[in-house]
């Protein structure tokens, strides 16, 4: 009797395993050391692999989006955000301040998660190619969630239709990890002072958006 069947399941653990390793192992040595500075070398001693395993997972700015998204989101892909979990029941949430509440606190969390690799992903950016490659593709794949985030406004009469496209530009710039590295890393507000300016001002936005 062939044991495939049987093996499989294992072996794809280990590799999702191993996987899990690599990009948490470079996630922190981003984070610590700069994209620039880390090579794959140092990634493969972090997670405790060869090298050669390190390259089937990478390049390295392929890790750095993986990083990313793990902090961010809880997962990898380009699937949109709206099709994680988390979100998915946000959305589905009834009540339109409780679905906004909800919003901010996981917004609130991921780029708390996500603050370090944001810094390295920026300044990767500015000195790799490829990770300025990467950096774009990520941008966009956030302007279609912004869309998305918009239609459901949209969808619920909190905003009027033609304000979709405002609405999803305003959503990108106040939903942005930029104002939380501002107002948090950077001047030093409480997360619960951050939670209250980012839900005052997603009213503001429907607000407007409603006249």
């Amino acid at each position: 009797m062939s044991t495939r069947g049987y093996n499989s399941p294992r072996r794809e653990a280990e590799a999702a395993a191993t996987r899990s390793r690599i990009v948490e192992a470079a996630a922190r040595l981003f984070v610590r050391d700069g994209y620039t500075a880390t090579s794959m070398k140092a990634i493969a001693a972090e997670a405790g692999v060869s090298v050669p395993t390190v390259n089937l997972h990478g390049p390295k700015h392929a890790l750095l989006i993986a990083a990313f998204e793990r902090a961010f989101a809880g997962d990898e892909g380009r699937h949109s955000l709206t099709e994680r979990p988390e979100m998915a029941a946000i959305l589905s949430e009834p009540d339109d301040q409780a679905a906004m509440r909800s919003y901010v606190s996981f917004l609130a969390s991921a780029n708390e998660r996500a603050a370090g690799i944001i810094r390295a992903l920026a300044l990767a950016a500015d000195a790799d190619e490829g990770a300025r490659a990467a950096w774009l593709d990520l941008e966009e794949r956030r302007r279609r969630d912004m869309m998305l985030g918009a239609g459901f406004l949209v969808q619920r009469g909190l905003i009027r239709p033609e304000r979709q496209r405002w609405a999803a530009d305003v959503l990108g710039v106040i939903t942005a990890p930029d104002p939380y590295l501002h107002l948090v890393e950077g001047s030093g507000w409480a997360r619960a002072d951050y939670e209250a300016w980012l839900l005052d001002s997603l009213q503001q936005l429907i607000r407007t958006g409603a006249s």
